[in-house]
């Protein structure tokens, strides 16, 4: 099950994810972004301090993110393994500037690092550290 609560602070967009981000849950935080960028928003901070497991899936939909504010094209999520693929090439493209992430629980971390987002988003510690980095 995931939760996402969404909320905001000056100009900056905070989006709270609690539970598991995986293939059952991954198409809700898609839509819940799809419609933040559609009202609007540009930055966004992602609060995963509550995300107790990440999937596959659930990395797929922050790559969308991503992809998302930065105005690119955006791949078919169902396609799975050439979705997957794709981050490979945005992650080479350097650190995400409109997507920054907020606490993420040690075994989500993990799993960040482990696919390389930690060179990707910019992690942060401080939720006012990563609003102030926008």
């Amino acid at each position: 099950m995931l939760n996402i609560d969404v909320s905001k602070e000056k100009d900056v967009t905070l989006i709270k994810v609690s539970g598991e981000l995986d293939g059952q849950s991954y198409q809700n935080l898609i839509s819940k972004a799809q419609e933040i960028y559609n009202a609007g928003a540009k930055n966004i901070v992602l609060d995963l301090s509550e995300l107790h497991y990440i999937s596959s899936a659930g990395l797929v939909a922050l790559h969308f993110m991503a992809l998302l504010s930065k105005g690119e094209k955006l791949p078919d999520t169902e396609q799975g393994w050439s979705t997957l693929k794709s981050v490979d090439r945005t992650r080479e493209s350097g650190v995400q500037k409109n997507v920054k992430l907020l606490n993420p629980r040690p075994e989500v971390l993990n799993v960040l690092e482990m696919v390389g987002f930690s060179t990707f988003f910019e992690i942060f510690t401080d939720k006012q550290k990563a609003i102030d980095s926008f």
